[in-house]
């Protein structure tokens, strides 16, 4: 499984957040949250729950995860 960087984004424009409002909320910088919401640095799982509770889908968290295994190896 891999973080979806995409649907974060996503989620964060439809609530209407700018990415200083939700790195305010989680207790970091702008610039911080700039590179983990970019892919530069990795969330920690803290942080992602954070901006899961931030964005409103802390109890259904695994929307912001891929499934990237491939489907042949789903199964075994």
């Amino acid at each position: 499984m891999s973080i979806n960087l995409k649907r974060i984004k996503a989620e964060r424009v439809a609530k209407g957040f700018t990415q200083e409002q939700v790195a305010n909320e989680i207790g970091m910088n702008r610039s911080s949250y700039i590179k983990r919401e970019n892919g530069n640095v990795p969330f920690g799982a803290d942080e992602l729950a954070k901006v899961a509770e931030v964005l409103g889908h802390y109890s259904d968290i695994q929307i912001f995860f891929t499934l990237n295994v491939p489907e042949r190896e789903r199964f075994i």
